[in-house]
This record gives C-alpha cells, sequence and structure tokens, in this order.
C-alpha cells in the first residue's frame, strides 16, 4: 500500500513542538551526519514498528526524528513507573500508563487508547531487545488489527544513516502475510550492530545473500 499523503489537516498525523524543537533535533541529526529521507504518512492514528533494534542509539535517532518531523508519538509503560515525581515528566514525554495486571493486558488497553482519540500514534518496539531475539512479538499487529489503524514501518540504516518511514502496511488479518511483508522492508537494512540481528531479519538477509551469489552474471 503506498503512503497516504493527504495534506488534509483532519488527516494529518498528531503533532506537537515548535520551530525551535524541530531545528534543535534536525541539528543533532545533521551534526551525527544523519538524516530522514522518508518522512511520516500524513495519517492521523497508527502503530510504529522500529528496526532493526541492535543499539540504544537506535531509539535516540528515531526520536530526534520524530521531533524533527513534530510527530507527536507515544510509549505505553507500566503505571508503576507514573508514581512519584517522574510521572508528570514521563507524561510530558509522551508515555501512556499501562496496568499489566489488568484484565485484557497491554493490547486491550492501548486498543482503548486509540478508540478514545481522534489522533494517536503509539511507538512499539517488536523485537524487545537489541540481543538478538529469537522472534518478534505480534502485540503491534494485534493492537493494530483490533483498533483498525495501520501499521507504519520505520528503518534505521547505519551504513547510510536514514531514518525512513519505509511503508505503511493495513492488517489484513494473516499475520504471517504481512509479517513477511513488513520483514522484507528490513532485508536491504544496516544495523549498528549486525551480529545482534533478531532471528528473523537475519533469515530474510542470508536469504537476500544467498539469491544474490545464485544470480548468473548478465
Amino acid at each position: 500500500m503506498d503512503n497516504p499523503m493527504s495534506s488534509a489537516l483532519d488527516s494529518d498525523y498528531p503533532r506537537r513542538g515548535n520551530a525551535f524543537s524541530r531545528s534543535l533535533a534536525r541539528g543533532f541529526l545533521r551534526l551525527a551526519g544523519w538524516r530522514v529521507t522518508n518522512p511520516m504518512p500524513a495519517v492521523p492514528k497508527a502503530v510504529i514498528i522500529g528496526g532493526p533494534h541492535t543499539s540504544n542509539w537506535d531509539g535516540i535517532y528515531t526520536l530526534a526524528a520524530m521531533m524533527q518531523l513534530g510527530l507527536d508519538a507515544h510509549v505505553m509503560i507500566k503505571d508503576s513507573a507514573f508514581k512519584g515525581p517522574f510521572g508528570a515528566m514521563l507524561r510530558w514525554m509522551g508515555a501512556l500508563p499501562i496496568a499489566r495486571h489488568k484484565a485484557g493486558g497491554v493490547v486491550e488497553q492501548t486498543v482503548e487508547q486509540f478508540n478514545s482519540r481522534d489522533k494517536l500514534v503509539m511507538v512499539v518496539a517488536p523485537e524487545g531487545t537489541r540481543g538478538g531475539a529469537t522472534q518478534w512479538k505480534t502485540g503491534f499487529y494485534r493492537i493494530a488489527q483490533k483498533a483498525g489503524v495501520p501499521i507504519v514501518v520505520a528503518t534505521a540504516d547505519y551504513r547510510k544513516k536514514e531514518i525512513t518511514f519505509a511503508r505503511v502496511i493495513e492488517p489484513c488479518g494473516d499475520v504471517e502475510k504481512d509479517l513477511a511483508e513488513i520483514f522484507e522492508c528490513y532485508a536491504a537494512i544496516h544495523p549498528r550492530h549486525p551480529d545482534k540481528l533478531s532471528a528473523p531479519l537475519k533469515a530474510i538477509r542470508d536469504k537476500k545473500k544467498s539469491a544474490g551469489r545464485q544470480t548468473p552474471n548478465a
């Protein structure tokens, strides 16, 4: 599916920040040698998934990219973290409380957040760890499907030093089919630590390399 880039205000992604914060983020990325090559699509609601996740820097560069774009994105954090003086700061940073032991779990509570708002973008790291996960967690997919929102695939390429919002995927209900399409988006992306790639992304990269070696010269 092509990225919907409608300029209508009611279909634009939720925004935050100002010219100063956007310039600050742009300056940070420029000093680091990074750039945003494909902007966030104009959708009012979405689940953003980021990868490959092999370093803490992945999140830093991606957050800077979202700040440069003025994107108001949120993450779900356990509700106990909001107790005390850090609660207000977490909310300001875009964190939303989640009660892990509540009936329905994280998925249902996140869907409730989508259903109660006109605009909402949630960021999820499906690999769950930067240490070479054996499989992806599919909670992000169930959230997107139940909330009726698209999945935006974000990539961080360390060879090109580019942050890209590569694809918009509407969940079709066949998780394996959609995951295959998502994994394909990361096939040519170079992580900071290739040896820490999650198993699904390593498999798709190895498959691409093998196919390239078997292709005869023209």
